[in-house]
């Protein structure tokens, strides 16, 4: 599978005449040759002067992206090593990506992963290398969605390239293919990777296995002796649109540097032949649209291109079609879809779920299938479709019957017959597209550390409402389903202990167990006697709440013991606390009183804010070093841990 395909801004170049200086150094001639995508013809000189011993980046880039860009990743691993290894401060961030998916080709994943950390610090905001920080568990993920298709070789393959099914809902799989070899007036072998021009093709789908008749050429005016591929087609079948060069009225255009990009073309069936070719209104010389997909119902358009507001080498868009056959403004998918890298070929389904290529999200290497799903925004973040229809080699085109739960893909993985095939498979169970997530921990006595079966634990969201609740097993632990990138609260109580809470925020990672584990202290108002003027701080037994010298903000320690206070004022809605807060002799007496009231503040506002406890039910005041708890006084020579004892606060019960 060559990149032509998969799209890319720099597309394809078709060479009509070929007039080459003989007497050119070996190395301009592969860089002509390079430039205008010939990369075959390329590579066979920078491989000749490679084996002479002659080294560059230039070179081992040029060798590297011959084999890349033709989706040969498993040939491109050496010269990236190369270029990598000894030309690490000559090269694009680019490469590094480039490598890491070759590396993935052949199945080098901690290597690849470890390019691709060196690619995230050394790009800073790249989507992709976002992707990969945040999914750094894709492997398992990959993995637990695995299984789920059963997969069936086709005989309509050829050793030529088979690829962009799709259903033509007249009983039929139209698909792009390369073996009807091409026109005298024009070269053969298209010199990206000498392969003959696309034409499309037309098999009837037989039986509950989808097998399928000997292919013919479509009827009518679609094919032209240049590329024709991935098409999509109305409900009634009357209806098809396609991808094209850059060819309308038997006259061929292309962009400013000479370049032949893709079109979308749209067509209507009249008997068995398609006639009325048109090409769409928001095509354009200077950059491509290509591999279109329609929405059930029509009134949507989905499309490959790298038109100028694009992020990657491609971005997926979206365009209205109108009741009247014209159409809206294109619409970029946006970041959660897009990526720097290739995101193209997209299918929508009859549940509107969208599938498309991609190589800029995580995956196993080279073009990977992913699904989004709609939600209110749009769609859903996108969830790798797993093996066996992704590989370690390029996957992409993928169509589904969600009736019949049968469908097509394409790839050019080992095994084939030709440069690309297309696979048929069976989806046997639903595929996880819910970011699940999960936190689960042991609860244990605080000081003896011995596991506490039978503790109520709830689960309750940043308002304080309760979502769940359960209770610890025989072995203390506790378990509950959360959503991604929530904020909760953890509550854990028992008879005989202090209740404690613990703050959790959640990722985006898919399929993630976060891990909590509770501490109870011994205490807890149950079965004592308490009465107005008391501590809760030593009612509870709770650590002393310190601050840092000359500070008022809220120690993480602190947090700890102030998630128990919170709890108990939870659990007791009447409780009313004063909360007291004290310094240390160091520094003014008149500082050290404004110092106090400070952390006094901060403390209250820490409770009612991270509880969600009524401010009414709180009052407090600093109290300076007028109430030390040692020797500590003004001018007495004390150690830091001394001093740190009259930092403090302390929460007296009203009522």
């Amino acid at each position: 599978m060559n990149l032509k395909k998969y799209f890319v801004n720099i597309s394809l170049s078709i060479i009509l005449c070929s007039t080459v200086n003989a007497q050119e150094k070996r190395l301009e001639k592969a860089d002509e040759n390079f430039n205008r995508y010939a990369f075959v013809d390329a590579r066979k000189i920078y491989l000749d002067v490679a084996r002479s011993g002659y080294a560059s980046a230039d070179l081992f880039k040029k060798l590297g992206d011959s084999y890349y860009f033709n989706a040969e990743l498993e040939e491109s691993v050496k010269w990236y090593e190369e270029l990598v290894a000894n030309y690490s401060d000559e090269i694009d961030p680019e490469y590094l990506f480039r490598y890491s998916q070759s590396l993935k080709s052949v199945k080098r994943y901690k290597e690849a992963d470890q390019v691709m950390e060196k690619f995230n610090t050394v790009t800073g905001n790249d989507q992709r290398a976002e992707y990969f920080v945040s999914t750094r568990d894709y492997l398992r993920f990959i993995e637990m969605q695995s299984g789920r298709y059963t997969l069936r070789r086709l005989y309509i393959n050829s050793k030529f390239s088979e690829y962009a099914p799709s259903f033509n809902n007249q009983g039929q799989m139209i698909f792009a293919s390369s073996r009807g070899g091409g026109n005298s007036m024009v070269k053969t072998l298209h010199e990206w990777n000498e392969m003959p021009f696309l034409d499309l093709y037309t098999s009837d789908i037989i039986g509950k296995r989808n097998a399928l008749t000997e292919p013919k050429k479509i009827k009518g005016d679609i094919n032209t002796r240049f590329h024709e591929s991935s098409s999509t087609f109305s409900k009634d079948g009357q209806t098809v649109y396609f991808t094209r060069n850059n060819y309308t009225k038997r006259k061929l255009g292309s962009d400013t540097n000479g370049t032949i990009l893709l079109k979308l073309y749209r067509a209507t069936l009249d008997g068995e032949k398609w006639i009325n070719v048109e090409e769409l209104p928001f095509n354009s010389e200077e950059y491509s649209v290509a591999h279109p997909a329609l929405s059930a119902d029509g009134t949507k358009l989905y499309f490959a291109s790298d038109m100028p507001d694009s992020r990657g080498l491609s971005d997926l868009y979206v365009v209205d079609v109108n009741e009247d056959g014209s159409f809206g403004t294109p619409i970029n998918l946006g970041d959660k879809i897009n990526t720097e890298g290739r995101e193209t070929f997209p299918y929508v389904s009859d549940s509107g779920r969208l599938y498309f290529a991609s190589d800029g999200h995580v995956g196993l290497g080279g073009l990977d299938i992913f699904v989004a799903v709609p939600d209110v925004l749009g769609f859903s973040q996108p969830f790798n479709v797993g093996k066996p229809v992704n590989s370690s080699e390029d996957d992409f085109t993928f169509v589904l019957n969600e009736e019949t739960k049968i469908g097509f893909f394409a790839s050019n993985r080992s095994g084939g017959k030709g440069n690309d095939d297309i696979y048929s498979f069976k989806q046997t169970d639903d595929l996880i597209t819910t970011c699940g997530q999960y936190v689960e921990g042991t609860i244990t006595d605080a000081y003896t550390r011995e596991i506490l079966p039978g503790t109520e634990v709830l689960l309750l969201d940043s308002n304080n409402q309760e979502l769940g609740r359960t209770t610890t097993n025989t072995k203390g632990k506790y378990k509950f389903p959360v959503s991604c990138e929530t904020t909760y609260i953890v509550r854990g109580s028992k008879e005989n202990y202090s209740p404690t809470e613990a703050p959790l925020e959640t990722n985006t990672a898919l399929e993630y167990t976060h891990q909590l584990p509770l501490q109870l202290g011994k205490g807890g108002l149950s079965g004592q006697e308490v009465k107005p003027g008391d501590d809760l701080a030593k009612v509870l037994n709770l650590q002393i709440i310190y601050f840092d010298l000359d500070k008022s903000f809220i120690r993480s320690d602190a947090e700890v013991e102030l998630q128990k206070i919170i709890a108990v004022m939870k659990e007791y809605p009447q409780m009313k606390v004063d909360v007291r807060s004290h310094t240390d002799s160091r520094a003014s007496d008149d500082y050290n009183m404004y110092l106090s009231e400070r952390r006094a503040k901060s403390t209250i506002k820490y409770i009612v804010e991270k509880g969600g406890i009524d401010k009414s039910r709180l009052s407090g005041r600093g109290y300076g070093e007028t109430s030390l708890i040692n020797k500590c006084s003004n001018n007495v020579n004390c150690s830091e841990s001394e001093h740190q004892q009259n930092r403090r606060s302390e929460f007296i019960l009203l009522e």
